[in-house]
């Protein structure tokens, strides 16, 4: 895919580098602590949920966009208010390995480089936490410390 055809899902290059920026610190508060490719499979369920809600006459309830998609109230816990990742999400900043990586994986993400690991899961946890949505389902991949989940809507 060119940058051309990259763009033209953005309004200009600032709204580009905002989208991989929020993506980035998403990544940082839901996956710092994974291997590299625990990163890439959160930023493969957030693309996933993007790239649906493009789909979708109208978008999907998750939205259109990286920034809808990421902070969507109660999607990513690290967006909440009175979760202690936000105030590190919005301290964090170029300079920071850890951060730095996930920069390197939002873009590639957004710029559709990254391959899904995840069998286009939209949905995952931390093992050792049970969500009332995951009840009955089977997780499609196991990906660092996270279930993948690809049948929820």
């Amino acid at each position: 895919m060119t940058s051309k055809q990259i763009l033209k899902h953005f309004e200009d290059e600032a709204d580009y580098e905002r989208q991989v920026d929020i993506l980035a610190r998403t990544l940082y508060g839901e996956a710092r602590g994974e291997p590299p490719e625990g990163a890439e499979a959160v930023a493969s369920v957030i693309m996933n949920r993007v790239l649906r809600g493009r789909r979708r006459r109208n978008g999907y309830w998750w939205g259109e966009t990286v920034e809808e998609v990421c902070q969507k109230p109660w999607q990513f816990s690290c967006w909440n208010e009175d979760d202690p990742n936000r105030d590190k999400i919005e301290k964090v900043g170029p300079g920071n390995p850890i951060f730095d990586r996930c920069l390197w994986v939002a873009r590639r993400a957004v710029d559709r480089k990254l391959k899904d690991r995840t069998f286009g899961a939209t949905h995952y946890h931390a093992m050792g936490i049970d969500p009332h949505w995951a009840f009955g389902r089977e997780a499609c991949a196991l990906i660092g410390h996270h279930l993948f989940y690809n049948d929820v809507e």
